[in-house]
């Protein structure tokens, strides 16, 4: 009944306890190129396995439960790590790497996980929020979309009722992705007024790549009569990535909940 599972190799006669951590985190993606490293740009991933690597004085890689795109944000984000030498106490563990990142990013906790976790495959749920202004609020220009033009929220919820009726979101999808398949079972999707703010709140078990951008992008469409509820539901059975709407801006996505 142990919360860990030992894996053991053998290393010029000395015998390492591989442990695998799960850590949750949240960050602000405006200076970052998504989550994900890549070649050329700053990104999440790179930033926290630097801080990991050093505090734990060997090489860390991380693997996240998911990609965000360049300037997208994450209220939590949770990423998987494997290490030779336990970490003893958390709450100090946590401190100190918080010392050592950047200040638009911040780890909320750390807790060891079996040895077949996957911050990726094994999460069952994610929770995406978009969130949009009439108002301009300078000390909100980096996390929510501004917009000058009037919105129809109860036929934006009707359209939005339709994701429920499928599964391949294809339409909604970057092309050449490495996905091998479009499929997704959404389980919530709806449009509500939080003062101010115009909030859409998405649930799936997986989403594609720009997906959530893509339809709050074609849902901007319906709300403001450019297209129909019914152009909507022709647009996801065609599998087209044309036939939908330009893709919301990235600065008002969220990634807010992940369940496992």
């Amino acid at each position: 009944n142990e919360m860990r599972d030992y894996r053991w190799f053998q290393v010029s006669s000395f015998k390492f306890q591989v442990m695998r951590y799960l850590i949750t985190f949240s960050y602000l993606g405006t200076n970052y190129h998504g989550w994900q490293i890549q070649p050329n740009g700053n990104t999440v991933q790179e930033e926290l396995n630097k801080a990991l690597s050093t505090l734990c004085r060997e090489e860390i890689s991380t693997t996240g439960a998911g990609r965000t795109d360049t300037g997208v944000h994450a209220r939590m984000m949770t990423a998987h790590f494997d290490v030779n030498v336990p970490i003893g106490d958390g709450g100090q563990f946590v401190y100190r790497i918080n010392k050592l990142l950047p200040k638009d990013s911040a780890v909320f906790s750390i807790k060891e996980v079996y040895d077949d976790f996957s911050a990726r495959f094994s999460a069952s749920e994610r929770t995406y929020r978009y969130y949009i202004t009439k108002e301009k609020d300078p000390f909100t220009l980096d996390t929510v979309a501004y917009i000058n033009f009037d919105l129809d929220v109860e036929l934006m919820n009707k359209a939005a009722s339709i994701l429920f009726e499928y599964e391949d979101f294809t339409s909604f999808s970057k092309v050449n992705t490495d996905t091998k398949t479009n499929n997704c079972t959404i389980t919530h999707a709806e449009w509500k007024k939080e003062g101010n703010l115009l909030v859409f709140t998405i649930s799936a078990n997986r989403f594609l790549r720009n997906m959530v951008r893509a339809i709050v992008g074609t849902l901007i469409d319906v709300g403001r009569k450019k297209i129909t509820i019914g152009d909507f539901r022709k647009i996801i059975e065609s599998k087209d990535r044309c036939k939908a709407s330009t893709s919301a801006p990235a600065c008002g996505l969220f990634l807010e909940d992940i369940k496992y």
